[in-house]
């Protein structure tokens, strides 16, 4: 009988020692980690996912719980083959409205579209990050220096200090992002 607590003694410290030991070499060598540009992505998906970007550059449908993204047009801007519809310039002097899914807002301005975010060349496809940059920290359209301003409710002025890795990774992300082709109406101006 005390051979065999010896032997159940011996198998069970055998076996303690083996479990806090440390783990075979196949398995230390397994990454375990996104590459580098995956992670860059995934980080970018995720700050413009915190920054609310598809609340007004997504098109959405009415579903259960009220507008949902659709998803085929993610992140595309206000829909192109979608009519404009009348706006009352009096109400537009102290109020701004928003259409049905957040795409476009009207207020003292006039009438701005949310703009085609996607790696389509309606979208930002062909930009470069310099430009990107400046378009998100400098508001200017197309992030070309001698244009025009970005106009509400784009919220750019929230951004002037965003730090420069979180921007490679927001451009890295919609860089990634599937190409959707949608030319966004120009904006209207308030006389009209």
């Amino acid at each position: 009988m005390n051979s065999l607590h010896f032997v159940v003694a011996a198998l069970f410290s055998v076996v303690l020692v083996a479990g806090f030991s440390s783990p075979p070499a196949t398995y230390q060598t397994q990454k375990t980690s996104l590459p580098p540009d995956q992670a860059l992505i995934k980080k970018g998906e995720y700050l413009v996912a915190i920054m609310g970007c598809g609340d007004c550059h997504s098109p959405k449908m009415m579903g259960p719980q009220g507008p949902e993204p659709v998803a085929s047009r993610l992140l595309s801007g206000y829909p192109a083959d979608r009519p404009v519809a009348a706006r009352n310039a009096d109400a537009l002097k102290d109020w701004v409205l928003f259409n049905g899914d957040n795409t476009a807002a009207a207020g003292p301005w006039g009438v701005s579209f949310a703009a085609n975010l996607t790696s389509d060349a309606t979208g930002i496809g062909n930009w470069s990050e310099d430009q990107f940059k400046r378009a998100l920290t400098q508001g200017k359209y197309k992030g070309i220096a001698t244009n025009r301003s970005l106009l509400p409710p784009m919220p750019w002025p929230n951004y002037r200090t965003m730090k420069d890795e979180d921007i490679k990774a927001v451009f890295a992300y919609l860089k990634s992002t599937k190409p959707v082709a949608n030319v966004v109406p120009a904006p209207i101006p308030p006389s009209h």
